[in-house]
């Protein structure tokens, strides 16, 4: 009996999809080379400079110097809150602000549109921005970090451009049941945007949590600085604690570096799935 061949063709592997690989094969290599050595660097009791693949003399007093001490606690803990709350609000007013710039018979929605485009392109500049964070008691305080990163009309637009590919039909279905436009908002919309929420969501956070500059330039008091801040002091400035472990400066450093980025790398494998495909709500649609 004659073996039955096989119609399917063969897939070639042209040159764009080999140099494709290696481009991003070096990307890569790019990424993680510099946050293997910091994680070595980490775990190793003598500093170093060259790279290495395993340290030479493992131990875990950096992550225990950093546990330990307790000037960071409070900073922590803030960075947790304005992290959580900028988040929050942030999501809220992009998801409210996206949804009312798809109702097309709203009046005035073109010129509301181009008008908060336009902040993308200009501002005041710092000196203003100053003012009117002190006008609303902001300054030295670190509720700054939620308010001013609460509202970013890049992550408005993405939640706009994923409204609009939500199929009419929908809405036009719900305003017939004699849904109202805020129940349509909380009982269609919302649902279908899990992940325009997770990659938005992620992207808030991680602005939020990473964010030194305002501290640096709005904050004073050191009970309202964030994790990042105090992280800075002691690796730029050698505020460093005073520790009985016997390990380098350079260990304590890196392993403040590991702790600080610590958080997002165990959050986000849960959010994967919805980051990999919210990253395209702001393509092109035909």
């Amino acid at each position: 009996m004659a073996k039955e061949v096989s119609s399917k063709p063969k897939q070639k592997l042209h040159v764009f999809d080999i140099v494709n690989y290696i481009v991003f094969i070096i990307i890569g290599l790019c990424i993680l080379v510099p946050i293997w050595k910091v994680l070595i660097d980490s775990l190793n009791r003598v500093g170093v400079y060259q790279f290495q693949l395993w340290p030479s003399q493992f131990t875990l007093d950096g992550y225990r110097t950093i546990i330990e001490t307790t000037a960071l606690y409070r900073p922590f803990i803030n960075s947790i809150i304005t992290t959580v709350l900028g988040t929050l609000l942030g999501l809220v007013l992009s998801t409210l602000g996206g949804y009312v710039l798809v109702q097309f018979d709203m009046p005035g929605r073109n010129f509301l549109a181009y008008l908060l485009l336009f902040t993308m392109i200009f501002s005041g500049g710092m000196i203003p921005e100053y003012l009117v964070m002190k006008k609303l008691g902001l300054v030295n305080s670190m509720w700054i970090l939620v308010v001013k990163h609460g509202m970013n009309v890049y992550n408005l637009v993405l939640m706009r451009n994923f409204f609009e590919g939500i199929p009419a039909s929908l809405y036009e279905a719900a305003k017939i049941d004699g849904c109202s436009p805020m129940g349509i908002f909380f009982k269609i919309v919302l649902p279908l945007s899990k992940a325009a929420l997770a990659s938005i969501g992620l992207m808030f956070a991680v602005t939020v949590w990473n964010d030194y500059s305002t501290v640096q330039i709005y904050i004073t008091d050191p009970n309202q600085t964030n994790f990042q801040y105090k992280l800075r002091t002691m690796v730029m400035d050698g505020d460093t604690p005073t520790t009985s472990y016997n390990v380098s400066q350079t260990t304590l450093f890196n392993a403040g570096i590991i702790a600080a980025i610590l958080p997002f790398m165990i959050l986000y494998p849960f959010l994967q799935k919805y980051f990999v495909t919210g990253v395209n709500i702001g393509a092109v649609k035909e």
